[in-house]
């Protein structure tokens, strides 16, 4: 297998786990807009391309697909997603298998009001939301919602711009500043992620790994602990069926009082998946499976439990 990381960034060590798993076979190839970029010094080779949003930039990806003979291509960024699922036909043409979602639930998971609009209408237990401040009053005159709250950019990635909020002079100051804010309730239970891969032949799920975050940066967890709930598990492959994912996801949720509420859907690998890694759950064998024609049987839950991950920081050292 030869695989295409775009905006590889910081994930080094997500492409030395792929090397790990491929063993001595295929290739890995990463690309970024910097030459400061250290992932890109872990992969077989590298290329520096445009900004996502150059006109000419995904000519310049489909280029490098043909130069490198690519057979699976993703992202680890939220804005490039949509990118890759608008141009899968042409990736497809080459034999390229797309690993990000398809058109709708791109959109869907890159707008977080239209995201809970959704999971609302599918009837699944999710963070109440309000996507302008007239409609946030309304339901707090009516005692639907009360102070603190969570505002974070409705477009928003890695989690910029979304803080909590204690009263309502700090939100209204809040909404004037950025409209496309976008309003919840503030939840104080605890906060849980999934990883979770959609077999590309099949478009099941095959495979899900949950964690409880014991610690969070801005872009995400950095400390987190294994557990498994067959409520969870059930509660994750219910909500699926309602989109159309095709490879590795991200799912952030909250517990709260026993139930558990879905908050966010990254269709990409999520910055604590080397945690899933850690603890055996490979997903690259799947996606080696997948770029095969090969569909994966679901194996659903398989680690152990209290397995914990505390990331750290590391650098990259090269002849500029």
């Amino acid at each position: 297998m030869n695989i295409l990381f775009c905006s590889a960034g910081r994930r080094a060590q997500l492409l030395k786990n792929f090397r790990r798993s491929m063993g001595n076979e295929g290739k890995i190839v990463a690309t970024d807009l910097s030459p400061y970029a250290p992932a890109l010094y872990f992969a077989d080779r590298h290329y520096l391309v445009p900004r996502i949003d150059d006109p000419t930039y995904v000519d310049v990806i489909l280029n490098i697909c043909k130069e490198e003979e690519i057979d699976a291509i993703t992202t680890v960024i939220d804005p490039e997603i949509e990118i890759l699922s608008e141009n899968r036909s042409r990736f497809e043409a080459l034999g390229i298998t797309v690993l990000a979602p398809y058109d709708s639930s791109a959109r869907l998971c890159f707008d977080k009001f239209a995201l809970y609009e959704h999971l609302t209408s599918c009837g699944i237990p999710t963070v109440l939301t309000f996507g302008d401040m007239d409609t946030f009053l309304e339901a707090y005159r009516e005692k639907k919602i009360d102070f603190p709250v969570f505002v974070k950019p409705r477009n928003g990635s890695g989690s910029v711009g979304a803080r909590r909020v204690g009263g309502m002079s700090e939100l209204a100051a809040a909404m004037e500043a950025d409209p496309t804010l976008i309003i919840q309730e503030y939840m104080q239970g605890q906060d849980l992620d999934a990883d979770v891969y959609i077999d590309t032949v099949s478009k099941r799920v095959v495979s899900a790994f949950t964690k409880r975050k014991l610690s969070t940066t801005i872009g995400g967890a950095n400390k987190t602990v294994s557990f498994k709930d067959p409520k969870l598990f059930d509660l994750i492959s219910e909500a699926l069926t309602h989109f159309q994912f095709n490879g590795p996801i991200d799912i952030d949720f909250f517990e709260k009082d026993g139930a558990y509420y879905l908050s966010e859907i990254n269709p990409r690998f999520g910055g604590a998946y080397l945690h899933a890694y850690g603890a055996g759950v490979d997903f690259v064998k799947l996606i080696e499976n997948n770029v095969k024609g090969i569909a994966n049987e679901p194996s659903i839950g398989n680690y152990e439990e209290k397995v914990v991950m505390m990331m750290y920081d590391d650098v990259v050292i090269i002849k500029e």
